[in-house]
């Protein structure tokens, strides 16, 4: 795999920090492909999480939302009445994971749902008004306030 070296950026910006740490985690991010998943967009400011979580019931996944992450971690609970099959094939994974998303700026999860072994999470990015851009008018000179300076006036009477 090849691997790029950020360091001229880090001397040459200031404020990007966050984002070429990034960069460089998903550069040397070795992690295993378990559960897979899909994202999707599903409007303009909407996004899904889609993971392959068969076999783990809703009390077995666990999402959490805190600041720009979003983790989703499944834990297998202990067999109930302690029974243990002799298991001559294990094809379905069971094991533990732990799946983490970073989330950009104004992202919100809106809603997670589990069904036919697929867990649902969706995303929706809320810009707020004070963030948005805005139009400023343009006044011609004609028609700009002009302010007049009450000393001036005072001298001519």
């Amino acid at each position: 795999m090849r691997t790029y070296d950020l360091t001229p950026f880090y001397r040459s910006t200031v404020g990007f920090d966050r984002f070429f740490n990034l960069l460089d985690r998903a550069a040397t991010d070795g992690s295993p492909g378990y559960p897979p998943y899909n994202i999707e967009r599903t409007g303009e400011n909407a996004y899904r999480i889609t993971v392959a979580v068969s076999g783990f019931s809703q009390n077995e996944l666990s999402i959490v939302a805190k600041e720009n992450t979003l983790t989703i971690k499944g834990e297998k609970s202990v067999t109930e009445n302690g029974n243990k099959a002799d298991v001559l094939y294990r094809g379905i994974a069971a094991r533990a994971f732990e799946r983490a998303f970073q989330l950009a700026d104004f992202v919100q999860v809106k809603n997670a749902s589990l069904e036919n072994g697929l867990l649902h999470v969706d995303l929706v990015r809320e810009i707020p008004e004070a963030k948005k851009p805005r139009t400023i008018p343009i006044a011609t000179s004609a028609a700009a306030p002009q302010v007049i300076d009450g000393s001036a006036e005072k001298a001519a009477a």
